[in-house]
């Protein structure tokens, strides 16, 4: 029996090797709603996605003043004909025709327009009439486009919730519900056929909600846990797939793998198309925190920089797209459906999840420097880990931090600082390191209150540990 362990040596030397491509980050896109009355101009929007690491945006319309907005800042862009544009996509071939004219052609190529989502969610409304007009209109809105001579440059699918799924645990028995087998193959031949992506919305906070336990919150938000084994009976080689210390998302993504390949569709690449945690919710709400979903969306992103991918796909990172980029504060239901944005209205961040391209961005819950500073005393320090901090917890911190863009090449192998080969060295450098490229404010050695700053430095033999005053 094959076992595949997601070691601390086997995270290390799979971020490393993958640094180069985790700088593009190309794999982070973020949810760009308008259910509100309060956001900022799009151009100013444009201006704050150019200062992280995202790289493409969903809309879940056709704004043209969006869309013109990124004009010329390669910045890909998802846009959609919504759920009552379905009928008469389906029915009126001329219908697609003018709605490419009006919401595809004006912008392209200026705006990197790359794919069109038609409808969210149709699969599991139970409205039998707009799920069989859902693929016409898919096939109407694609010949449109072949007609515009953008066939190929612009892909069309559709997002699907997770309900779509008859069972997903273990993952590896992943399978779609029967009822809409017949309709969701017609749509897996059209995803085949033109190269397009099966787009998920996977909510690992509703798995939470529905089971609020602590070991539950933690295989959640991607932090150390007891892990799940999926002995993987389908596959051609018996094989354990140890999911410690992955998540619930990662999880739910396999599931859909599984119920793709067992239809015979491998060829058909997923795309996470919403994900995210309300950071606040009502009084009778389990699980909404800033903690927690800075928790989540931090380690989501940290997990996708690293390239480790997912058991069943292992080696690279699955597009996905933050929900959400505001609060969208028009939004009815409870507190929590209005408290999914990483930025406020003032483009302030709520909570840092690592986005910023400089990492020198305060968020929400940071003091703010005075206008005139008391003088401090300068020292030289040092960020280390805390004498009690537990491996798994410092392995956290060494994908974290390596994943930021700092240099860790001093702890690869045949580096200064490689041996001792343990994650304890290995983390007390990284962290160090980008304590030391950032401000050096005392919350930037935080690491979730596993760190701390010392006066001793840590250095040793040949390996010299970056110091700084403060």
């Amino acid at each position: 029996m094959v076992v595949l362990l997601y070691s601390s040596m086997f995270l290390s030397l799979l971020l490393f090797s993958f640094a180069s491509l985790a700088r593009s980050q190309s794999f982070i896109g973020v949810n760009y709603g308008q259910v509100a009355d309060n956001l900022p101009p799009p151009e100013e929007t444009v201006k704050l996605l150019q200062s992280t690491a995202v790289e493409k945006v969903r809309l879940y319309g056709s704004d043209p003043g969006i869309i013109k907005a990124f004009a010329n800042t390669g910045i890909g862009i998802m846009i959609g004909a919504s759920n009552g544009d379905i009928p008469g996509m389906a029915s009126d071939p001329n219908f697609a025709k003018n709605w490419i004219n009006a919401n595809v052609v004006p912008f392209y190529p200026a705006s990197k327009i790359i794919l069109i989502n038609v409808g969210n969610e149709v699969m599991s409304y139970n409205d039998r009439n707009l799920m069989t007009h859902l693929l016409p209109a898919m096939q109407n809105l694609q010949n449109a486009l072949d007609s515009a001579d953008l066939g190929g440059k612009i892909k069309v699918s559709t997002v699907h919730s997770m309900a779509v799924l008859r069972q997903s645990d273990p993952p590896s028995s992943g399978s779609f519900d029967p009822s809409i087998g017949d309709l969701l193959k017609g749509l897996l031949e059209f995803n085949k056929a033109t190269g397009s992506p099966f787009a998920i919305n996977p909510y690992p906070y509703f798995a939470y909600r529905s089971d609020p336990r602590p070991e539950t919150l933690a295989f959640c938000l991607f932090q150390p846990n007891s892990g799940r084994v999926d002995s993987a009976p389908r596959l051609s080689i018996p094989t354990c797939l140890m999911l410690s210390r992955v998540t619930t998302l990662l999880v739910q993504v396999d599931a859909i793998r599984s119920a793709l390949d067992a239809m015979g569709f491998k060829d058909v690449e997923i795309v996470v198309a919403e994900t995210g945690w309300p950071y606040k919710g009502d009084n009778d709400e389990v699980g909404p925190s800033v903690e927690n979903a800075k928790a989540y969306n931090g380690n989501l992103i940290v997990h996708l920089r690293s390239m480790v991918g997912t058991p069943l796909m292992p080696g690279k990172s699955v597009d996905t797209y933050l929900f959400a980029l505001y609060d969208e504060d028009q939004k009815p239901g409870p507190t929590s459906e209005r408290s999914f944005g990483l930025f406020k209205p003032d483009l302030t961040m709520v909570y840092d999840v690592g986005l910023s391209k400089t990492g020198n961005q305060n968020t929400s819950s940071t003091p703010k420097a005075s206008a005139t500073p008391a003088p401090k005393p300068k020292k030289d320090v040092w960020c280390v880990p805390k004498a009690d901090v537990s491996d798994a917890q410092l392995q956290e911190n060494l994908d974290y931090a390596c994943g930021q863009g700092i240099d860790c090449s001093p702890i690869q192998p045949g580096g200064a600082c490689f041996e001792p080969m343990t994650v304890a060295s290995h983390a007390t450098y990284a962290m160090n390191l980008l304590y030391q490229k950032s401000s050096k404010n005392p919350w930037d050695c935080d690491f979730s209150q596993t760190a701390t700053l010392t006066s001793t430095n840590p250095s040793y033999d040949k390996c010299s540990y970056p110091g700084g005053s403060i």
